[in-house]
């Protein structure tokens, strides 16, 4: 069985290219000892994940795994939709969603030698303007965090420096006026805080966003947070880390096959699995169930 492992140099607090270079060696490793063909492929950029894996399969890959955050979960998952080869992940960014919800262990050894003995399974993709995602895509004041924690230097990421941006925002950000479509029935306009559409529960580090959200049940779970006082949202998010934010007035979640936003704005600020993106005046959601094959 030939195994790919697609390793970001930078993904993490710490991520240097020595650290890169100890984790491709790592990976050879492990996976020689198991008598498994291995090619071990190192990020130089944005996108480039994405071009790596499609080339590893090209040359028989069965299992493409993604050693980095969510973003390369995401670039990785995007070559493989739709196809033969196997997503593997061994998590180590800042947020992880999609390895918390399964409970991947970062420790990369056991990761490594779990999803070689594993079973393939079938998860759905979402899609948002032709933009594939496995975990969360959305509008609002996500997306404004994502947009922020991206411009800084690799080296200073991490779950403290996301909290403290979601902090100084909070007292910032101004909710945007939305129209919302889902399935094909329009909803009240409304003032959001967020409109989220979740495939797995979770943003990472436990903040669970879609509670009863599943990623293998053929619809996303759309969360609309309607726009709220600065003091009510700070009340709102022990509720987010306890797993009940469904249960707080103001917060409607419908499972949905499509979708669409749209705001007076010229341009929403969107992202994708915690990668943020412009999509136009209409941000177009829907699903694509069984979609991709995981490990794990």
């Amino acid at each position: 069985m030939r195994v790919a492992v697609i390793v970001n140099p930078v993904a993490g607090v710490r991520g240097t290219l020595e650290r890169a270079r100890r984790r491709a060696e790592r990976a050879h490793e492990v996976l020689t000892s198991a008598s498994v063909e291995p090619e071990i492929l190192i990020t130089e950029r944005g996108g480039h994940a994405r071009e790596l894996a499609l080339g590893a399969v090209e040359r028989g890959a069965r299992i493409v795994v993604a050693w980095g955050g969510d973003g390369t979960v995401n670039e990785v998952a995007a070559a493989l939709a739709f196809g033969p080869a196997a997503l593997g992940v061994i998590p180590a960014g800042s947020g992880n969603g999609l390895a918390r919800m399964f409970r991947l262990p970062s420790d990369p050894d056991r990761a490594l030698a779990q999803m070689l003995h594993a079973k393939d399974r079938r998860i759905d993709l979402g899609e948002l303007n032709g933009r594939l995602f496995v975990n969360v895509a959305g509008v609002g004041f996500d997306a404004h965090v994502a947009e922020r924690f991206a411009t800084l230097e690799r080296s200073r990421r991490g779950f403290l420096r996301y909290a403290a941006i979601v902090a100084r925002e909070l007292g910032r950000y101004q909710a945007g006026a939305y129209a919302v479509t889902l399935d094909g029935r329009a909803q009240h306009p409304r003032r959001a805080f967020l409109v989220s559409f979740a495939n797995g529960r979770q943003w990472g580090n436990g903040a669970v966003i879609a509670p009863a959200a599943a990623t293998d049940d053929g619809v996303l779970d759309a969360v609309i947070v309607d726009a709220r006082s600065l003091a009510r949202t700070i009340g709102a998010l022990p509720r987010l880390f306890a797993g009940s934010v469904d249960r707080l007035r103001g917060v409607q979640i419908v499972q949905v096959k499509t979708a669409e936003v749209s705001a007076q704005a010229d341009h929403l600020i969107c992202h994708v699995d915690g990668e943020p993106m412009e999509a136009g005046a209409v941000a177009r959601v829907r699903i694509h169930p069984g979609s991709l094959r995981v490990r794990m």
